[in-house]
């Protein structure tokens, strides 16, 4: 019934071209046969087109439809739009944008050949969309206390940061820097190895955008967790233009007293990438377990409080996240990462 319905609708509707997937190739003179036959359409200039084209596979996601409904049903995922999903709704949900997604169709191309595309291609598109759009805050996803012993207890400062650095137009805003901050848990270690340059005892690091500042000491709880690091702090070193010493490891920072909670989700590909997607003896999926890590206690600097559903920011040293248009509120946001910072794609030109 097909056959004849669709050159049928078309030739009524007045659709002048038909674009479908490859497997539709043999059904065309039988679609050019009905369209004059019926007499629809009495000349070649005015019968519709039918024109063919290869199916668009990319790398390490789920795009068959029973499959996705079987994800949903055993609760792998949590509806058609997980922000882990290729479905438009999904893509929207975990940050990509409309001109990102054209981008990746442009690369890509239409041809007849029947081929894959790497997943990390529609990650650089993302990124080059993002990269000069939106604001670089400061966020603390694994974070542990940094004290400044001897910064005044009770004294608060703005300091002047660039919104995005490759992009001057967009501004600055004032971050408050206080005695007691977050930083990320992977900024300090006890014993470190070689050419590791950020927080150890005796080392200083740039504090970004503020002060250099030496750790003095750390604590840790009866589990053996550090749970606070303390440091001393040069006044004179305060902003990017102090340059009588230098120092290799620059890290971010959020004050503990002005900093807002959030919770940010974590998102890998669904499907195990060293398997691929299906298993070849039963059909069944390679899910990957840790295609979602959830963060509760992140520390975010306050400005995101007036964050709003869908709106994009990258996360230094992070990566580029979305508020989620779902679980989000207004009193517990929820971030979703879009994409890391950096990867090992290159786009061949």
């Amino acid at each position: 019934m097909y056959d004849f319905a669709h050159p049928i609708e078309d030739a009524v509707e007045g659709i002048t071209h038909s674009i479908c997937t490859l497997e539709f190739e043999d059904h065309r003179p039988l679609y050019d046969w009905v369209v004059i036959e019926t007499g629809y359409k009495t000349s070649p200039e005015e019968n519709p087109k039918q024109i063919e084209f290869a199916k668009l596979y990319l790398t390490n996601v789920v795009t068959g439809k029973r499959y996705i409904k079987k994800l949903v049903e055993d609760g792998v995922v949590d509806g058609w739009d997980d922000p882990r999903l290729v479905s438009i709704a999904a893509l929207r949900r975990r940050g990509f944008t409309p001109e990102a997604i054209k981008m990746f169709v442009e690369l890509v191309g239409v041809t007849k050949a029947q081929g894959s595309v790497e997943y990390p291609m529609l990650e650089y598109c993302i990124r080059e969309d993002l990269k000069l759009k939106v604001k670089r805050m400061m966020a603390i996803l694994d974070p542990v206390k940094l004290v400044i012993d001897n910064y005044p207890e009770d004294q608060v400062e703005y300091m002047e940061v660039s919104n995005n650095q490759e992009n001057p137009d967009m501004g600055t805003r004032k971050v408050p820097f206080t005695k007691e901050l977050y930083i990320e848990r992977e900024d300090f270690m006890e014993e470190p190895p070689k050419k590791y340059f950020r927080l150890f005892p005796g080392n200083e690091v740039r504090l970004m955008n503020a002060y250099f500042v030496t750790c003095t000491g750390f604590e840790k709880d009866e589990d053996g967790n550090v749970t606070c690091i303390h440091c001393t702090y040069d006044p004179a070193t305060k902003g990017g233009n102090f340059t009588e010493r230098k120092v290799k490891g620059t890290i971010h920072w959020v004050s503990a007293s002005k900093g807002i909670n959030a919770e940010v989700r974590l998102y890998e590909n669904i499907v195990d990438e060293e398997k691929g997607v299906y298993n070849e003896e039963d059909g069944s999926m390679n899910i990957n377990p840790h295609s979602l890590t959830v963060l509760k206690n992140c520390i975010l600097e306050p400005e995101l409080v007036n964050a709003k559903p869908e709106d994009r920011f990258q996360f230094v040293r992070n990566g580029y996240f979305c508020v989620d248009n779902k679980d989000s509120k207004e009193n517990a946001l929820v971030f979703n990462r879009i994409v890391s910072l950096k990867s090992s794609f290159k786009l061949q030109k």
